[in-house]
Order: C-alpha cells, then sequence, then structure tokens
C-alpha cells in the first residue's frame, strides 16, 4: 500500500510524515521545504502477530507495511506549473490513496500560503489543480478515442465513459464522485489512472488541546467532515506536533503518553484503519517457526489469490487452505489442539478470506 501526503506548504504535512515514518524529512516554516518526494515504509502495528510470534517461538515476525510518500507543497496554478505542480502530480499518480493534510488551528507564527486559515478553500484549492490536470490527460485520450470510436464498438464504450467524467470534472467535481456498476468499465476507468479517482483521507491537524475530544468543538474540523461526508471520504483528526513527540518515545512510554493526554490511539493508528477501511483492506496471517506474518490482501479475496500473495506457485498449485481464526489458535494454544476441539477448518478454492485467519496453504506444482 502506497500513501501520498499532500497538502499546502505549511500545514503540518512534513511534521507529520516524518512522525510517522521517522525519516527526517526537512520541515520548516516556509514554502517547499520539501523539495524531492520522501519516501518511508511504517510497519502496521499488529498484536496478533506478537501473540502468535511468541507461541510458535518464531525466528522472525514481520508485519505488513504502508509506504509513505512525502509529496511537495501545492500552490494554485500547479496543473500549469507553477510552484512543484508538475513534479507533485507526478507524484501523486504513483499512489494508491491521497492522505490530504489540512490545517485546522490558528498561529500567528506559522505562515499560511493564502494568508488565512479555511481547511475547505485549501481542500478546494488542491483539488481543483487535480481537475484541472486530470482534464488534460481526458481531453487528450478523448482526441485518440474518437478516431478509433468510429470503427471499434469497444471504443466507442470507452469514448462514453470518457466524456461521461470530462463532464463531472467540468462542474469541478472529482471522478470518484462517480460510480460504476459494469466491471469493465470501472476497469477501465482504474487503468487512467486519474487523480481525482484516487480515493482521498483527510488529516485535520489541530493543536493538542483539541486531540482529546477528537476535534469535536473545532470548528475548523467540523467544516472538513461535512466536506468529505458529501464524497465518504475518511477524516481523522491529529496533531503533528504531538506525533512528533510520541514518535521519540518507546513502546511503554508511548501507551503512558497517549494515557497523559487521554487518548486511546495514535495517529498513526487511525491514520492505518482510515487506510484500511478507504481502500478495502484486511490482514490474514502465517505463522511458524521460521517466521509469523501478516498479508495484506483485499477483503473478498477467496483463498487461492490470497495464496498468490505469498508466492504464484501457491495459487497456480493450490489445493485446500488449512484455516483457524487465530483467538481460537491462541486461546488453545497449539494447532494440535485446535484440530482436537475441530476448530481448524480445510477451505476450498471458493473459501473467501476472513481477516484474523491463520492459514497453512496446501498445493502441488
Amino acid at each position: 500500500m502506497k500513501l501520498g501526503i499532500v497538502g499546502l506548504p505549511n500545514v503540518g504535512k512534513s511534521t507529520l510524515f516524518n512522525s510517522l515514518t521517522n525519516a527526517g524529512a526537512l520541515a520548516a516554516n516556509y514554502p517547499f521545504a520539501t523539495i524531492d518526494p520522501n519516501v518511508g515504509v511504517v510497519a502496521v502495528p499488529d498484536i496478533r502477530l506478537k501473540q502468535l510470534g511468541e507461541l510458535y517461538n518464531s525466528k522472525k515476525v514481520t508485519p505488513a507495511t504502508i509506504e509513505f510518500v512525502d509529496i511537495a507543497g501545492l500552490v494554485k496554478g500547479a496543473s500549469k506549473g507553477e510552484g512543484l505542480g508538475n513534479q507533485f502530480l507526478a507524484n501523486i499518480r504513483e499512489t494508491d490513496a491521497i492522505v490530504h493534510v489540512v490545517r485546522c488551528f490558528d498561529d500567528t507564527n506559522v505562515i499560511h500560503v493564502d494568508g488565512s486559515v479555511d481547511p475547505v478553500r485549501d481542500i478546494e484549492t488542491i483539488n481543483l489543480e487535480l481537475v484541472f490536470a486530470d482534464l488534460e490527460v481526458l481531453e487528450r485520450r478523448i482526441a485518440k478515442t474518437s478516431k478509433a470510436a468510429r470503427m471499434d464498438k469497444t471504443a466507442a464504450k470507452e469514448l462514453e465513459t470518457l466524456n461521461k467524467i470530462k463532464e463531472v470534472l467540468e462542474a469541478d467535481k472529482m471522478a470518484r464522485e462517480l460510480e460504476f456498476e459494469d466491471p469493465e468499465e470501472k476497469a477501465f476507468v482504474n487503468s487512467l489512472d486519474l487523480l481525482t479517482w484516487k480515493p482521498v483521507i483527510y488529516a485535520a491537524n489541530v493543536k493538542d488541546d483539541d486531540l482529546a475530544d477528537d476535534g469535536a468543538s473545532n470548528k475548523y474540523v467540523a467544516a472538513v467532515k461535512e466536506l468529505a461526508s458529501k464524497t465518504g471520504s475518511e477524516v481523522f483528526v491529529i496533531s503533528a506536533q504531538i506525533e512528533a513527540e510520541i514518535s521519540e518515545l518507546d513502546e511503554d512510554e508511548k501507551a503512558e503518553f497517549l494515557e497523559s493526554m487521554g487518548l486511546t490511539e495514535s495517529g498513526l493508528d487511525k491514520l492505518i484503519a482510515a487506510s484500511y477501511k478507504t481502500l478495502g483492506l484486511m490482514s490474514f496471517l502465517t505463522s511458524g517457526e521460521d517466521e509469523t506474518r501478516a498479508w495484506t490482501i483485499k477483503i473478498g479475496t477467496k483463498a487461492p489469490q490470497a495464496a498468490g500473495k505469498i508466492h504464484t506457485d501457491f495459487e497456480r498449485g493450490f489445493i485446500k487452505a488449512e484455516v483457524i481464526n487465530y483467538q481460537d489458535l491462541l486461546r488453545e494454544g497449539s494447532i494440535a489442539a485446535a484440530k482436537e476441539k475441530g476448530l481448524v477448518r480445510m477451505e476450498g478454492k471458493e473459501y473467501v478470506v476472513q481477516d484474523g485467519d491463520v492459514i497453512l496453504f496446501r498445493f502441488n506444482v
């Protein structure tokens, strides 16, 4: 999973990236502190892995990971190459989803590129640049497809879809606001790699005193949530500054710090939960003496395709999947004890893998 962290200059984007990844990206109180995209890989916290690793005395425990890309600040006119626009837009195209950091606090000591705090305006600024960039892509594609559509039914159908999206963008709306029931049409739209088609998660960056009530009393957060609700986007409240402090602590200190703040989870935990929900992802687990590992798959994935995440041979030669829920396995203390109680199931090709399944795949190539 690859997430692009975006936002106008000085909204807390690079501070958040640093705290999430400890990658040391430059964070400064002026535009374009991030000149090149910074990349950091973050382990997905998962208590199940630690528990299973201890049960099996695994030599190695390997969590799922998320790749974060901190993308240079955007200004009006980016689609025309203003600021670092072209580079910014190219980097977004390579991500699975966009984490849009918006400033939801007043502070006269922190410059705002537009002179005042207005998260809805900030969101609309970036959205408009994405719309302009996608319109350029569509116009080129429409010109090319129009010629083929005269003689080709498939091209004619594609042209119809392209024009449908163009109409939405010209109304200053996002492509993701469209719904496509036809799987082939949806696959075609996916292949266009449009910026406005990518799912967005909004990170409302607040001061630490707004964290305890999750920004409930913050008028800026309320405005972001209202806007996000129109497109079904996730919003999570975060303090980039607090996350920076948390990132310096070990696990025990982190838990104490969160408790002292009246919090139950860190911003990273919130972001990961929002990302998995937005992208429709979940994890199944494999465990043994050599390794305990989490594997990220789409919700609804069947057993052979899940096996293919481990190795293509597993999918090609799939026979059966030996499945047990991780809670049942931990409670019984061993796979043998679980089998005695009939808690281990043998599942075939049509089995839809569930979050928290511990699976041993049987295959023959």
